[in-house]
């Protein structure tokens, strides 16, 4: 594919890294890119919201949980060759926070408009790889290896699920 047929769609988010006893707290996709894998909890800000404030209620509302000290970690970024959302590339840009403490009930997450995640759980390193995971959790357990860790992922021809792989 030359440049001249690339098309770009560009994604903004916030997410937390909460890692307690050797497992990463992920949800379960329903939507976007990452469909049927693990993510991170987080995404888009809504209008006047910081970017500290779209991470606590994302993180509620995808877990349940309530954030109460997180540290920011950097920004991250995906470049992904795929056919979503009618562009021939996903341009990700993450802002990671480490979520130091949280606390509440984990919950099957609230049903409404823009609503991607159907629940949550802690994975292992162990439990992801590129078929499950989304490149968000890989670079959280990457970071987590090694916070030098680069801060720019490029994946070719990724796909974007359409059912549970079990």
């Amino acid at each position: 594919m030359s440049m001249k047929d690339s098309t770009f769609h560009r994604a903004f988010g916030t997410y937390g890294i909460y890692y307690n006893e050797g497992k990463l707290l992920v949800i379960h996709k329903k939507g976007g890119p990452y469909t049927y894998r693990y993510d991170l909890p987080g995404g888009s800000l809504e209008d006047f919201e910081t970017i500290p404030d779209a991470l606590d209620r994302e993180f509620q509302e995808e877990t349940g949980l309530t954030v109460h000290s997180k540290r920011l970690i950097g920004t991250f970024e995906f470049v992904i060759q795929s056919d979503w959302h009618r562009a021939s590339h996903l341009h990700h840009i993450a802002v990671f926070f480490h979520v130091l403490e949280a606390d509440g009930e984990q919950s099957v997450p609230e049903i409404f408009d823009g609503q991607d995640s159907t629940g949550s759980s802690w994975v292992s390193r162990a439990d992801v790889d590129a078929s499950n995971a989304s490149p968000l959790v890989l670079k959280a357990f990457d970071y987590l290896e090694n916070p030098k860790t680069e801060t720019m992922m490029r994946i070719e021809n990724w796909i974007v699920k359409q059912y549970v792989v079990s």
